[in-house]
Protein backbone atom coordinates (compact mmCIF):
# COMPACT_ATOMS: atom_id res chain seq x y z
CA UNK A 1 0.00 0.00 0.00
CA UNK A 2 0.93 3.24 -1.02
CA UNK A 3 1.90 6.25 1.40
CA UNK A 4 1.60 8.95 -0.69
CA UNK A 5 -1.65 10.69 -1.25
CA UNK A 6 -2.95 12.88 -3.52
CA UNK A 7 -5.39 15.64 -2.90
CA UNK A 8 -7.39 17.60 -5.60
CA UNK A 9 -9.55 20.47 -5.73
CA UNK A 10 -7.35 22.06 -3.26
CA UNK A 11 -8.11 25.82 -2.64
CA UNK A 12 -5.69 27.99 -4.93
CA UNK A 13 -4.65 29.53 -2.24
CA UNK A 14 -2.92 26.37 -0.42
CA UNK A 15 0.78 26.37 -0.24
CA UNK A 16 3.14 23.88 0.57
CA UNK A 17 3.23 24.81 4.67
CA UNK A 18 -0.65 24.88 4.67
CA UNK A 19 -1.12 21.37 2.81
CA UNK A 20 1.38 19.80 5.29
CA UNK A 21 -0.27 21.55 8.38
CA UNK A 22 -3.84 20.34 7.04
CA UNK A 23 -2.44 17.12 6.69
CA UNK A 24 0.02 16.38 10.13
CA UNK A 25 -2.69 15.25 12.19
CA UNK A 26 -2.46 11.72 10.94
CA UNK A 27 0.91 10.74 10.85
CA UNK A 28 4.78 12.22 10.09
CA UNK A 29 4.89 13.62 7.04
CA UNK A 30 8.36 13.12 4.11
CA UNK A 31 7.20 15.46 2.11
CA UNK A 32 3.78 17.71 1.02
CA UNK A 33 4.04 19.34 -2.04
CA UNK A 34 0.95 21.59 -4.12
CA UNK A 35 1.84 21.55 -7.90
CA UNK A 36 2.27 24.94 -9.46
CA UNK A 37 1.86 25.90 -13.40
CA UNK A 38 5.22 26.44 -14.53
CA UNK A 39 4.09 29.27 -16.75
CA UNK A 40 1.77 31.01 -14.39
CA UNK A 41 3.50 30.01 -11.22
CA UNK A 42 -0.20 29.48 -9.72
CA UNK A 43 -1.50 26.48 -7.68
CA UNK A 44 -2.86 23.87 -10.66
CA UNK A 45 -5.37 22.99 -7.39
CA UNK A 46 -3.92 19.38 -6.37
CA UNK A 47 -0.88 18.35 -4.73
CA UNK A 48 0.52 15.33 -2.95
CA UNK A 49 1.35 14.41 0.67
CA UNK A 50 4.20 11.45 1.44
CA UNK A 51 3.75 10.03 4.70
CA UNK A 52 6.33 7.45 6.62
CA UNK A 53 4.21 4.98 6.75
CA UNK A 54 0.96 3.77 4.65
CA UNK A 55 -1.53 3.94 7.73
CA UNK A 56 -1.20 7.03 7.99
CA UNK A 57 -2.01 7.48 4.43
CA UNK A 58 -4.99 5.59 4.82
CA UNK A 59 -6.05 7.68 7.79
CA UNK A 60 -5.70 10.80 6.10
CA UNK A 61 -7.57 9.17 2.86
CA UNK A 62 -10.29 8.22 5.24
CA UNK A 63 -10.49 11.48 7.46
CA UNK A 64 -9.99 14.06 4.71
CA UNK A 65 -11.88 12.99 1.09
CA UNK A 66 -14.91 15.15 0.72
CA UNK A 67 -13.96 17.35 3.65
CA UNK A 68 -13.87 21.01 2.93
CA UNK A 69 -11.32 23.42 2.81
CA UNK A 70 -11.60 27.22 2.33
CA UNK A 71 -14.74 26.56 0.65
CA UNK A 72 -13.75 23.60 -1.61
CA UNK A 73 -14.72 20.14 -0.46
CA UNK A 74 -11.21 18.01 -1.15
CA UNK A 75 -11.17 15.06 -3.08
CA UNK A 76 -7.95 12.87 -0.89
CA UNK A 77 -6.98 8.88 -2.30
CA UNK A 78 -4.34 7.07 -2.14
CA UNK A 79 -1.60 7.81 -5.33
CA UNK A 80 -0.61 5.65 -8.15
CA UNK A 81 2.25 5.06 -8.71
CA UNK A 82 3.91 6.31 -11.72
CA UNK A 83 5.83 4.14 -14.33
Amino acid sequence: MSSKIFVGNLPFSVDNQKLEEEFAKFGQIVSAKVIMDRNSGRSRGYGFVEFTDADSAQAAVDGMNDQPMEGRKLTVSLAKNQV
